[in-house]
């Protein structure tokens, strides 16, 4: 049986997010220079962090992993610290202490603000477009992996096709319009000053504290109906995100280029609530119809990159089930799948 199936507490979790595969220590191996992660304070960077300092240790090289963020929790930060990992607090959105950051070969940007932004979208456009410029000018020349989503893309249905990289962007709302201008400012300080620059499409990970099966599966554990407004998903196993995310780092290029990043299976939102009956010993109640709208991603570009994530679906429903019957901890942080109007409040 795979190991990641038997994720039963948080600690586990953790450990097992940040298990390098054996094709990231090799390209840890190849890669020139320190590694730093900005915006490492979120849901993704600590295991990120964790994940480049064991990959790195497991290669038999030395090089810096970088957090930077504000860190607004000190136990975040003393967390890091003690696992070996440089932190540095920082405001990216302040251009005085983004020019006090010491320049890297290598970056992953996921600095972004995407809940609660109603009746506050210029924090959002602050965040997601001025801190990217600070960003780009000031490590210009460095490789740097930026961060973006799959809500770029026109909301579709399978019938209509899942958007592939070439697919011609149509965001809806404040949120994923400023996402499509944190890909821009990226690309033109990329073309402008030659930095090798991917934009990493990233759309529903799932960490098992928080994702869109989680979601689904805690709606079927409490006997609340499963929303069918959005009938369709994609995910991936958050540490198939994170392994991706520092894989890019050999791919960035000049010009700039997008890469879709999450599990090649359409998933059925009906069909995954059943599941989740199935394995929980529920009884399965549903609310609202298929809108024929939802943000689908084809991720065959990724999965001739990398492969196949190392956990397919079918096993990542059945992480997300055990854990929350074991009583995991859970983050409190819905995804907001159904949302179809580009409004994430909340």
């Amino acid at each position: 049986m795979n190991p990641l199936l038997e994720i039963r507490n948080e600690q586990q979790l953790e450990e097992a997010l940040a298990r390098p595969s054996a094709e990231l220590v090799e390209m840890m191996r190849r890669l020139d220079g320190d590694v730093m992660l900005l915006g490492a304070g979120g849901k993704m960077g600590p295991s990120l962090a964790r994940l480049a300092r064991n990959a790195i240790h497991e290669a038999g090289v030395q090089k810096r992993v970088i957090a930077v963020s504000r860190f607004t929790d000190p136990a975040a930060r003393g967390a890091l610290e003690r696992d070996g990992i440089e932190v540095i607090p920082a405001d990216l959105t302040d251009p005085q202490q983004v020019a006090a950051l010491p320049t890297v070969e290598n970056v992953v940007y996921m600095l972004g603000r995407k809940f609660g932004e109603s009746g506050s979208e210029g924090l959002t456009w602050i965040a997601n477009v001025a801190a990217p410029h600070l960003v780009a000018r000031h490590f210009a020349g460095s490789r740097i992996v930026a961060f973006s989503t799959g809500c770029v893309y026109p909301l579709t249905s399978p019938e209509a096709g899942l958007p592939s990289e070439q697919t011609p962007p149509e965001p809806v709302g404040d949120y994923a319009w400023s996402c499509l201008g944190r890909e821009q400012v990226f690309a033109t300080h990329a073309a402008q000053t030659n930095t090798p620059t991917l934009l990493y499409r990233l759309n529903y990970a799932v960490d098992l504290r928080y994702g869109v099966l989680v979601d689904i599966a805690r709606d079927v554990l409490e006997g609340r109906p499963v929303d069918l407004t959005v009938s369709w998903f994609n995910c991936i196993w958050q540490g198939d995100a994170n392994n991706r995310a520092l894989l890019c780092l050999e791919h960035a290029a000049v010009p700039a280029f997008a890469l879709n990043v999450t599990g090649p299976e359409l998933l059925s939102t009906e069909e995954t609530a059943r599941r989740f009956g199935e394995i929980l010993g529920k009884r399965v109640h549903f609310t609202g119809r298929d809108s024929g709208r939802a943000y689908l991603s084809d991720a065959a570009r990724s999965v001739e990159l990398f492969g196949p994530p190392r956990v397919p679906a079918a096993q990542l429903i059945e992480m997300a089930a055990l854990y929350i019957q074991e009583g995991g901890r859970l983050s409190g942080k819905p995804t907001r799948f159904q949302v179809t109007d580009g409004k994430f409040t909340g």
